[in-house]
């Protein structure tokens, strides 16, 4: 057990400690990323929106024609299971599932019979600080180098790396993705931006991976009656815009405040995105809380 990772982690069929877990050299995820993970919120020890969470990874898997090693009830069970036995309430479950270890190494898919790989374990689930949320964070702009699956949540992150390591590098929090002149995403976040008070939302295409917190946010906005348009936002928008926040079920809704040096709107976090987080809040403690 690590601070980061508790015990015992899942491993193909078996419970075991971090330190007893291991994989051949060979796997497909070590040598190609080739793989696919999910990200699950736990609140109060509580899974959040876990059928929808269980379904984006099989519609990931599907993506890259990779046969789930377990079914949905499978993954249910092995979720509960790595929420009971972690120290935290809040935790963040992450699973992942790999083509396996072939006894070489070839581009081409291994043989049918060589079993997949599944892993998954629990982390304690860290919001931002009041102090971080209060002043906001800054962020650069990048161009937009993945690959055009963006949609699948695959293993195959460099792209993402890379740009989020040039945001540290520069004492930002964030890389903002920028292709054919309209941003997508964040490196590790979805991005929303709002204009004279309309909240502007990137559409879900295969040139985004759409996070369950984006889900939420679409839904409190329309359940609060909040003026929302979901469309492309170009770089031109995004740089005039009045907020910027970025969001994740770890940053919730955090406010971009400074974009490639420049200030957003104020400088500070703005009045909609106090509005939304507070919403979220609410939900989180209403409803998230209780699955």
């Amino acid at each position: 057990m690590t601070p980061y990772v508790a015990d015992p982690v899942y491993l193909n069929g078996r419970f075991l400690p971090l330190a007893e877990a291991g994989i051949s050299p060979l796997d497909r995820g070590f040598l190609y990323g080739d793989g696919v993970y999910e990200v699950i919120p736990v609140y109060s020890r509580r899974a959040f929106r876990i059928d929808e969470h269980v379904k984006r990874l099989q519609a990931t898997l599907d993506g890259i024609k990779l046969a789930n090693p377990l079914t949905a009830d499978g993954w249910k069970e092995v979720i509960a299971k790595l929420i009971e036995t972690a120290p935290w309430d809040d935790q963040s479950i992450y699973l992942q599932v790999t083509r396996g270890a072939d006894d070489k190494r070839d581009h081409a898919f291994p043989p049918a019979s060589v079993p997949s790989t599944a892993f998954a374990f629990a982390s304690p689930l860290v919001t931002t600080p009041a102090e971080v949320r209060a002043r906001g964070v800054a962020a650069i702009t990048v161009p937009d180098l993945r690959w055009s699956r963006c949609d699948l949540k695959v293993i195959s992150l460099l792209a993402n790396v890379l740009a989020r390591q040039q945001a540290v590098e520069q004492g930002c929090a964030e890389a903002l993705l920028i292709r054919d002149r309209f941003m997508k995403e964040g490196a590790a976040s979805n991005i929303f931006i709002v204009k004279d008070g309309l909240l502007l939302a990137p559409p879900k295409t295969h040139l985004m991976l759409p996070g369950i917190t984006y889900d939420v946010i679409l839904e409190l906005a329309a359940t609060h009656q909040q003026a929302l348009e979901v469309r492309e936002i170009s770089e031109t928008e995004l740089r005039s815009a009045d907020e910027v926040w970025m969001t994740s079920s770890t940053k919730e809704i955090l406010a971009i405040t400074t974009l490639d040096g420049q200030p957003v709107g104020t400088g500070k976090p703005g009045p909609f995105g106090e509005q939304m987080w507070q919403w979220y809040q609410d939900f989180k403690n209403t409803v998230m809380r209780k699955g």
